[in-house]
């Protein structure tokens, strides 16, 4: 079984999207989605029950890496699913999951194109399509063996920002098996239109090399709100 879990605060509108496009998708699968509500979400995200498959959680606290180990820790399958709210997967999303983990992987991303045509942004999701320095990051949708998920420790709570790249690189330490699928995720290009092109390649740039030097979180995270006018909340 397939847990597709969606860490969310005040995203109903890209829910009201992705849901009945989701349902779509699974509806001959065995696979259940779980949307890992924020504490502080006040966008009035209905938190009923929609179907058999897709269910909410409102989570005790806020953070992106608690939601997800939140719904995690509830979750049914033995493939979890980390997908963003924004990013629409490709037709044959499940299939390409399900092959991967087949062919004796153990975990798994997508390649990514920017739901708005732009030469420069095309430059840039060409670079997901391979591995290199901004690998693991959660427009990519990271799929992993529950059992592999959990014998790494989950995601660290106390890493406010970018808790996808120090997953990956927890990953990468214990030479977990993994498959960039070359299929386009389609990505919000809001960050982009919030600010400019070259502004947010800078900011992206920075906050890599400082993760990668062992900068703290905490301080990671405010420079992150200095550089980049954010189109929705990090919390």
């Amino acid at each position: 079984m397939i847990s597709i879990i969606i860490p969310a605060h005040n995203e109903k509108q890209n829910l009201d999207k992705l849901l009945p496009y989701l349902q779509e998708l699974i509806k001959v699968d065995d696979t259940e989605i779980l949307i890992s509500i924020s504490a502080s979400n006040s966008d009035c995200t209905a938190f009923e029950k929609l179907n058999s498959k897709i269910i909410f959680y409102k989570c005790p606290t806020n953070g992106r890496a608690i939601q997800m180990n939140y719904a995690a820790n509830k979750a049914k399958g033995d493939i979890l699913v980390f997908l963003h709210a924004d990013v629409i997967p490709p037709i044959n999303f499940i299939e390409d999951i399900k092959a991967t983990i087949n062919n004796k992987y153990e975990a798994g991303f997508f390649s990514y194109k920017f739901d708005k045509e732009s030469f420069f942004l095309n430059i840039n999701s060409s670079f997901t399509a391979k591995d290199g320095i901004f690998t693991g990051g959660g427009d990519q949708c990271l799929f992993i063996k529950k059992d592999v998920f959990f014998q790494l420790g989950k995601f660290n709570e106390a890493q406010v920002i970018m808790e996808d790249f120090e997953f990956f690189k927890r990953m990468k330490k214990e030479k977990v098996n993994y498959k960039i699928i070359k299929n386009n995720l389609i990505v919000s290009a809001r960050k982009y239109e919030t600010n400019s092109y070259l502004k947010v390649n800078i900011s992206n740039l920075v906050m890599v090399v400082l993760f990668n030097l062992g900068y703290p979180a905490n301080k990671l995270k405010s420079l992150h709100s200095k550089l980049l006018k954010m189109p929705y909340s990090t919390k």
